[in-house]
Formats: C-alpha cells, sequence, structure tokens
C-alpha cells in the first residue's frame, strides 16, 4: 500500500529547502562547525535542510544562520527546543555525566533552579579575588623580548585563576593532564555526534578506551577538589561549598557528590578551553595593531599599579570591547545544538518535530549581510553609538533563550581583569598573522600562537 500524505494546507509554512551539497560533502561539512558549515551556508543560504538517513537511524539536520532562526529556536522554551536532547549533549552526557550545559529539559530545570543564584551579577565579583592576581603572577615570569605561546599562557592562567578563585585548590600542577584530557574526551564526542552509524559507547574501541581514561583523569581531579574541600572548613572555595550547600528551591534535594563531580569538570571545561582562548585572540588581536594595543594600555594604567578588581570594570570600557570583538570573531562556541520536540517555524520555514536543528554563531558573526566588515578587528562597533539597533539574536558569544550560558557574567568579569592586567605589563607583538581554529568540541586555537613580549617601563 502506497502512504499518501496529506497536503499541507495553505497557510502551512514550507518546509526549508533541502541544500543541494552532495550527500558526502555534506557529512564531511557538518563534521567542522567552521570551514564546513560555512560551506552548507554558501551552498544553501542561511536556513537549510538536510537528510541523513532514516529518521529511525539519524534524525533531519536544519542549518540556521539568521538571527531571526536563532530567536525561533534558541529562544523557545527548553521542553520545545531541548539542548539535552541533542546528539552531541547525549554523547557528552553518557561519557562525562549529566551537568547544566547536557541535561535533557527535565532534569535540567532543577539543576538550574539550583545553581543559577552562584552566578548573578551580584554574586560573580565574590569569585573574582584571584583572577588579576593569577594574570599577574604568569605575566611576572615573562622575561623582556621572550617569546611565548599565548595559548599555553593563557590556559594555565585561566587554569590558574580558577582554582584559586573558586576550588579553592591550587592546580598548577595539574595543567599538563587538563588539556590533553579535555582534548581527547570533547574530540571523542565530537566525532560521534556526527557518524550517522557508530558503534555503542560501550564497545571497546580504541577512541573509546583513550576517552574513558581522559574523561576519568578529570573526574578523579573533580572529587580531589570535593574532598580538599569537604576536609577542610576554612578553605575559600565557594563556588565547590555553593554546590555542596546548593538545594533545590522547589523540592529541597542536595546535589549528589556524583553530581557535584559532574558540574565541576564541566567549569574546568569552561574555564579552560572557553575563556583561555577568548583571552588568547584578544592578545593576539592587540600583538597585531599598536595602536588599539596603546588605547587600551592608556586606558589601564590610568587605574595606577595597584591590583586590578571587579569594581574597575566600568573605567575598562575599550578593553571590555576587545573582548567582545574576539567573541564575535571567534565564540567559545562555534553554534548550539536543539532537538526539536515539536514542529515550529524557523525564519518563515517549517520544521517537523524531531528536527536536530543547528544553530552556527560562527557563521553569523562573520556574516557580511549582518556585519560592516566583517573580518576586521575592530572593537569600536561595539560602542552605544554603533550598537543602537542591532538585533540582539546575530550576537550570541553565550548563546541565547532559556540555556544561554549561566557562567557568562563571570566569564567576562574574569578574561577583563586577565586581558588589562597583561597589558598593563607587557606590550605583545603577535608573531604569526593567522589565526587557526579548529573546533574538538569548543573553538580553540589549531596550533600555538607565537608571540614576543616587551615588558613595560615601571611608572
Amino acid at each position: 500500500m502506497v502512504e499518501i500524505q496529506a497536503r499541507p494546507a495553505a497557510d502551512t509554512p514550507p518546509l526549508a529547502p533541502r541544500n543541494p551539497l552532495p550527500y558526502r560533502r555534506t557529512i564531511a561539512a557538518l563534521r567542522s562547525f567552521i570551514e564546513g558549515h560555512q560551506q552548507l551556508r554558501d551552498a544553501g543560504g542561511p536556513i537549510s535542510r538536510m537528510v541523513l538517513g532514516p529518521r529511525w537511524l539519524i534524525p533531519p539536520v536544519l542549518l540556521i544562520t539568521s538571527p531571526q532562526g536563532a530567536r525561533d529556536v534558541l529562544g523557545r522554551r527548553d521542553a520545545v527546543s531541548d539542548r539535552g536532547g541533542a546528539l552531541s549533549m547525549v554523547e557528552l552526557r553518557r561519557l562525562m555525566g549529566g551537568n547544566l550545559l547536557n541535561l535533557p529539559h527535565e532534569r535540567w530545570l532543577p539543576r538550574r533552579r539550583t545553581l543559577q543564584p552562584m552566578f548573578t551579577k551580584q554574586n560573580v565579583p565574590r569569585y573574582a579575588g584571584h583572577m588579576a592576581a593569577a594574570a599577574q603572577s604568569i605575566a611576572d615570569g615573562w622575561a623582556d623580548g621572550a617569546t611565548i605561546d599565548l595559548d599555553s599562557a593563557c590556559r594555565a592562567i585561566t587554569l590558574r585563576a580558577l582554582g584559586r578563585s573558586v576550588f579553592g585548590l591550587d592546580l598548577d600542577e595539574h595543567a599538563a593532564e587538563v588539556g590533553p584530557a579535555l582534548r581527547v574526551s570533547l574530540s571523542w564526542i565530537a566525532d560521534r555526534s556526527t557518524q550517522p552509524v557508530k558503534f555503542p559507547q560501550w564497545v571497546p574501541t580504541p577512541g573509546q578506551r583513550r576517552a574513558r581514561a581522559a574523561n576519568a583523569r578529570l573526574h578523579r581531579l573533580a572529587a580531589e577538589i570535593l574532598d580538599a574541600v569537604r576536609l577542610d572548613p576554612d578553605r575559600d572555595a565557594p563556588l565547590v561549598r555553593a554546590l555542596i550547600e546548593s538545594r533545590d528551591p522547589d523540592t529541597g534535594r542536595r546535589l549528589s557528590d556524583d553530581e557535584i563531580c559532574d558540574e565541576l569538570v564541566l567549569f574546568i571545561l569552561a574555564g579552560h578551553d572557553t575563556t583561555s582562548t577568548t583571552l588568547c585572540y584578544s592578545l593576539w588581536a592587540l600583538g597585531r595593531d599598536p595602536d588599539l594595543a596603546a588605547r587600551v594600555y592608556e586606558e589601564v594604567a590610568a587605574l595606577g599599579p595597584r591590583t586590578l578588581a571587579p569594581e574597575d570594570v566600568p573605567n575598562l570600557e575599550i578593553t571590555v570591547r576587545v573582548l567582545h570583538e574576539a567573541l564575535r570573531l571567534c565564540p567559545p562556541a562555534a553554534g548550539a545544538p536543539r532537538l526539536l520536540n515539536e514542529e515550529i517555524t524557523v525564519d518563515g520555514y517549517r520544521a517537523e518535530a524531531g528536527t536536530m536543528a543547528v544553530v552556527n554563531f560562527y557563521a553569523m558573526h562573520r556574516d557580511p549581510d549582518l556585519w560592516d566588515d566583517p573580518l576586521t578587528f575592530d572593537p569600536d562597533r561595539f560602542t552605544p553609538e554603533r550598537s543602537a539597533g542591532r538585533n540582539r539574536w546575530q550576537y550570541l558569544p553565550f548563546g541565547g533563550g532559556p540555556r544561554s550560558c549561566v557562567g557568562d557574567h563571570f566569564a567576562m568579569l574574569e578574561a577583563t581583569l586577565a586581558l588589562a592586567t597583561i597589558v598593563r605589563e607587557v606590550s605583545v607583538l603577535a608573531l604569526h598573522d593567522d589565526f587557526r581554529v579548529e573546533t574538538p568540541f569548543t573553538v580553540v586555537a589549531a596550533e600555538p600562537i607565537p608571540a614576543r613580549v616587551t615588558r613595560r617601563a615601571a611608572p
């Protein structure tokens, strides 16, 4: 018997156009949130649909690079447009445990209610005590005229700041293992997420064994952090103590130790990969533009030689704009996947329930239809005058909607104080004109970023 599908009503939006790239090129392109998704966007426009196989095997994919499309997907209630149901989030949860990033809606909502108070603008400054000090201590070790790798240096800064400000533990001795463990785990997850056919996670392939070993190292570190805080009631570890003491506001339930460790691994990821790359890109950009670097230095120098603090941020307007421009050109997450649990309209097109919608921030942030001279590093595009009238859904460095990044205030405060502190101590000369990136999961530098540092004369 031939199944006859009902014809949509006249006022029903059409399905998004099928992306014209051939199947094999489409599969390859989906594995790269950067070059590949740009190829898909160039071929199919800001909204395009890909059918990769039968629905029972893999859902259709909707690629979105328009502000209205981003709003239509990310601005929905999480029960309708669920990040936790996305393939990459399912794989992440199976390997690394459930956390604010990857939990499905019904489990995410109580966790978000529990943790949200820790990251309000009012509470985040409590965690900022070591941010500027970490940057200062790393910069103090740079000899005048030395060549450094900005990527490694920024990872050291953010891991030191994270450990001393919120974990209550010196993580310096773990720096060599954290980065590789994250890269191995997240690369494996990213690869699995784009494979139409794959072995179950429990099948002991070489990649699976490496990923599980790397994840075990991260969870052992999280357990060490938690045990150290429990054993020392005087240890200054505000985030860990907040996790221990937090209760669901509706049920009064506390987080288990396993749940706390799952969240700590997420914060290690966020603090190590995302903020460090933003800081690295900012320093690299300043290292290619002496006039802009001089403007930032004059702004910071006007505050004097003391250790910078959260209350200084309102006086660091140019510094903050530099970070916003770095977040535009090199967003921590290249995009955001959502599983659509209901049929919705996305920028004028019908998206069926069961579709995997992917909003690509990287492509949208570089779209010449949305930004003037989009590939030029121009922090002044974020002045109030030039920002007036801009669609707030075309700039999404921390995502948007109910599942936007809970730590955005923390990340911006950390990066602002670190960048200002470094610029006050040294001038940076970037030795490469390119900042190549890759996306093992988040956006990271694909190779070392060499730069020469010159110490500034004492005022």
